[in-house]
């Protein structure tokens, strides 16, 4: 592309800009007005309307605006969820998913192209790793889908494509960026960031200051059956990942989300239950039963409406909060990697 070897304004901070207005002799307001431009929509530099055409062709020669491209979109008419297929600069696809409710705009980003997690019941990993999503990558797909609805994104789930805390320090750029007032200005309470439990990152995180929320994939109270279903398992151990889990909730003073994907015969029994409920008892924690997309992995199977019910029963009885997700996009593919995975098959 003829803009790929020029640097992007959009993904840096204040100081960044401050730097090149001192390199380029500008007077220091100047990057005041240039940061406000960049980060106020999608925009390119002509558009900087106050600032004088000569500084405009200067920073043209060397920086663009760059964003991701929509490829393409499908929507569940049923639930109004919309699913994203966009193109970074050197024509990697990735997803996002935009979910509407009635408190407001939820959307779920993609921190990398693929994923080197090999989750055994995620499509995310399905040609392993291309490379991290910078922090204006992630951003970007809050822009570029504000842009297509004309709405306001009120809250940002780390749960796309890739594994957030694998490109940590791309993350915390997104959480400072998203953050900002001069952005989007979007609360760290509606940010959440999703992990398959890289357990030393998570206690990073909790000391980052960024106060987010956290959600981490459990699937399995067992070891050596989590080990299977996640292979990140086997660098950290259940007991590193609970230890991980209570050092960030007791950090950070919020409750931590253990999502638990049901699949039939595998990690839905009665002991699965018990089992859990005796993991999480000491953790300030709400337990999120997700009924398995199918679509994603068709080899597995999902758990019944009633075996989903059951296992919830258990856990309510010894007094574990427990939620069951509601399933939001199956007919347009919206489980992670799937609409990635699909277009490259048809391609």
């Amino acid at each position: 592309m003829d803009n790929i070897h020029k640097k992007n304004l959009f993904g840096m901070s204040k100081a960044e800009i401050e730097e090149i207005v001192k390199k380029n002799n500008w007077q220091a307001y100047r990057a005041e007005q240039i940061y406000g431009w960049v980060y106020q929509g999608i925009g390119q530099i002509d558009a900087m309307s106050n600032l004088p055409g000569h500084i405009r062709e200067e920073l043209k020669q060397q920086y663009d605006i760059f964003h991701l491209q929509i490829i393409e979109k499908f929507e569940e008419k049923k639930t109004k969820t919309t699913k994203y297929l966009l193109r970074t600069e050197d024509d990697l696809l990735i997803e996002a998913v935009l979910l509407r409710y009635k408190h407001g705009n939820s959307l779920c980003i993609s921190s990398q192209a693929g994923c080197n997690m090999a989750c055994v019941f995620c499509a995310s990993a399905i040609g392993g790793l291309q490379r991290n999503l910078s922090a204006a990558e992630m951003l970007s797909q809050v822009y570029v889908t504000e842009e297509d609805t004309g709405k306001k994104i009120s809250n940002v789930v780390m749960m796309g494509s890739g594994e957030p805390l694998d490109n940590y320090e791309n993350t915390i750029g997104f959480l400072e960026l998203v953050s900002d007032k001069n952005t989007r200005n979007l609360s760290k309470r509606n940010i959440t960031v999703s992990t398959c439990g890289i357990a030393d990152k998570i206690v990073l995180l909790a000391d980052s200051g960024a106060g987010v929320n956290l959600s981490v994939s459990l699937h399995s109270p067992f070891q050596e059956q989590r080990e299977k279903i996640m292979p990140v398992a086997r660098k950290f151990s259940l007991k590193e990942l609970m230890e991980a889990c209570r050092y960030y909730a007791e950090k950070t003073k919020r409750r931590i989300t253990l999502e638990y994907a049901l699949i039939s015969g595998v990690n839905d029994t009665p002991e699965h239950a018990l089992a859990l409920a005796q993991l999480t008892k000491t953790l300030h924690c709400l337990v999120n039963l997700i009924p398995m997309n199918e679509a994603s992995r068709p080899s597995l199977k999902g758990s019944g409406e009633k075996n989903v019910a059951a296992f919830a029963e258990i856990l309510t009885k010894r007094q574990i909060t427990v939620t069951i997700r509601r399933t939001l996009g199956s007919s347009i593919n919206a489980a992670c990697g799937q609409l990635r995975s699909g277009f490259y098959k048809g391609d």
